[in-house]
């Protein structure tokens, strides 16, 4: 283990290299066409044990998608294909968590790659530990997602089941991503009762709600979306204001 010092404009930030004690565990694809900010971060979280490729545009970032890659961070503006369109093709082919990585202050981009099917997203410029904290609180809940809670829930006909992943609404597959699976798992391990947003935001996200988050609204808008209503014209998910969500019973739709 060597320190060293990586500067983030005019800002030093000392880290520890530590590839050299053990075997990276999971892999990243990292696709920005910033070279010097691609490097910076490159180097940053191979320090801190991950293994991580690099891409310059979006095209490339779906031909470089295969099984081992564990999470790809998106940068939005790219040339070739943008990070829109680059997460709309990886969505046709792949569950794997995606974060995005968009302009400050551009709350459209985060609310579009939300609706599109990312997991997560950071703002840019950001600051590598906090990029080192998503990608790790993602990581956590995708490894941790196969094992977590029972294997198979059922509320009507809509049924989730952890052994493989797997949603199904009355007895037709629904395509989720990792974030949207986590939440649903949640709503539907308490189906009735209310779940808060910062329950959701933990258990979906793996990090506490801050000020301003609207990643949980975009991810239960999507699970509506996909999961469309019951027998009764309503919303499966109901939006408890000011609290949270809540997944409707069987007997509360009939």
């Amino acid at each position: 283990m060597w320190p060293a010092t990586l500067w983030l404009g005019d800002c030093p930030i000392l880290f520890f290299n530590t590839t050299a004690d053990r075997e990276p565990m999971h892999r990243i694809l990292l696709a920005d066409d910033d070279q010097v900010l691609s490097d910076l971060l490159t180097e940053y979280l191979q320090s801190q044990n991950l293994e991580v490729e690099q891409v310059m545009d979006g095209r490339a970032a779906v031909d470089a998608l295969r099984e081992d890659i564990d999470l790809v961070v998106l940068d939005v503006m790219m040339p070739v294909l943008d990070g829109f369109a680059a997460l709309r093709e990886i969505r046709m082919k792949s569950k794997v968590p995606v974060l995005m990585l968009t302009a400050r202050g551009e709350d459209v981009d985060r609310i579009v790659g939300l609706e599109m099917g990312a997991d997560d997203y950071l703002p840019k410029p950001c600051n590598p530990r906090e990029l080192l904290a998503r990608i790790r609180a993602i990581l956590r809940r995708s490894d941790a997602a196969v094992t977590a809670g029972a294997d198979a829930l059922e509320v009507g006909d809509l049924v989730l089941r952890n052994s493989d992943r797997t949603v199904t609404l009355a007895g037709e597959p629904v395509q989720l991503t990792v974030a949207e699976f986590n939440m649903l798992e949640a709503l539907m391990s308490v189906a009735g009762s209310i779940v808060t947003k910062e329950e959701l935001t933990e258990k979906g996200l793996a990090r506490k709600l801050e000020l301003y988050d609207r990643s949980v609204d975009m991810h239960i808008s999507n699970l509506r979306r996909k999961l469309g209503q019951s027998q009764g014209g309503e919303q499966l998910i109901r939006t408890v204001r000011g609290i949270g969500y809540m997944l409707g019973t069987d007997e509360e739709h009939q």
